[in-house]
């Protein structure tokens, strides 16, 4: 297994990309001390393929071509053809040095960009919730509430911060509180159970919106987590009472990854969710739930929770190892492609 820590380095310009079942997002790093130059996005739907989508939106942003692409994708990268989850692209590292003459071509995982930027995040990149401190050089988590429930770990270890990306959406998620355990019966289940992502993402939203609207004996036809959050800011008392056991049990979900990993350094929460439900994250209930893991109280008040307010997190993380990739140790067997030149 080869590793880019105190062993790899990049020919600037650096082209970050975060491939998106909707969109692809790109911007230039220009060299090690140079910030994230924003370039670019599109629809994923208005291109053949990822070379289209470059040429169109980021060569007419910069006079030099970029010579290294690092690019950030939804699933796991295996081989020389990486399909993307949710568009018709497939990414095939070897085409696009060809096609846009690159020297090298990075893969990762989108949570462990979401990881890479973790490190760095200051001032409104993130908003605090609650009570506890970042402890320097320790473990962090991050929890991707969007469509799905993306999560990875960045650990500290010889002084190198490792991401760790993972399936940690999908653990299992059961009743606490006896108000839980009222609505619990009435949550479908998927493969005969119920996992965080089945409730703690985008369509599980609205799954969680069936089973607390069968518990209040209501008649509700919430389909979208649009509806949902538009309905409680109208302070409809279904959509209300969701949002209060999502937040409860995104809290719960939170605290098992940091006694997991220990993550002194903070959870923070990302995805397309938290920002559009701040208020229910903020009211109590969200820290209350990640706070109470008996025996462990006093050490979870000690460890801060953030919802990510950075609008590009996957992007600055890439520009984050493209800038200082000795500073991470980013397995990159089967992920680093280079062209014949490099």
């Amino acid at each position: 297994m080869s590793f880019s820590a105190s062993s790899q380095s990049f020919a600037y310009p650096v082209l970050v990309a975060d491939i998106g079942g909707t969109n692809a997002r790109f911007a230039l790093v220009d060299g090690p001390e140079a910030p994230t130059r924003m370039c670019g996005k599109t629809a994923t739907a208005d291109h053949a393929d990822i070379s289209s989508a470059i040429r169109t939106a980021v060569f007419p942003e910069t006079d030099v071509k970029p010579k290294t692409a690092i690019i950030a994708v939804a699933g796991p990268v295996t081989g020389d053809a990486i399909p993307l989850t949710n568009a018709a692209w497939v990414i095939e590292p070897l085409k696009m040095i060809a096609d846009l003459g690159l020297e090298d071509v990075v893969v990762l995982n989108d949570f462990e960009a979401q990881a890479l930027a973790l490190p760095g995040y200051s001032g409104s990149d993130v908003e605090q919730i609650g009570r506890g401190a970042i402890r320097e050089a320790s473990a962090k988590f991050v929890l991707g509430p969007g469509t799905g429930l993306g999560a990875a770990a960045m650990i500290h270890a010889a002084e190198t911060w490792v991401p760790v990306p993972g399936e940690g959406g999908h653990v299992e998620l059961g009743p606490v509180t006896p108000e839980d355990i009222a609505i619990w019966p009435f949550i479908e289940r998927v493969g005969g159970r119920i996992g965080a992502e089945q409730l703690l993402s985008g369509t599980g939203m609205p799954r969680l919106a069936r089973a607390v609207t069968a518990y209040m004996k209501a008649e509700r036809d919430f389909r979208t987590p649009a509806s949902i959050t538009t309905a409680a800011d109208d302070n409809d008392p279904v959509a209300v009472k969701t949002l209060e056991v999502f937040a409860r049990a995104l809290g719960r979900v939170s605290g098992d990854f940091a006694l997991a990993v220990l993550a002194r350094g903070g959870v923070y929460l990302a995805g397309g969710i938290p920002s559009r439900i701040s208020r229910f994250l903020t009211d109590g209930g969200f820290r209350a739930a990640f706070e109470e893991k008996a025996p462990h109280e006093s050490l979870m008040a000690k460890i801060p929770t953030f919802i990510v307010r950075h609008p590009n997190p996957a992007l600055e993380g890439l520009a984050s190892f493209a800038r200082a990739p000795d500073a991470f140790a980013v397995d990159m067997q089967g992920r680093h492609w280079a062209g014949t030149a490099a």
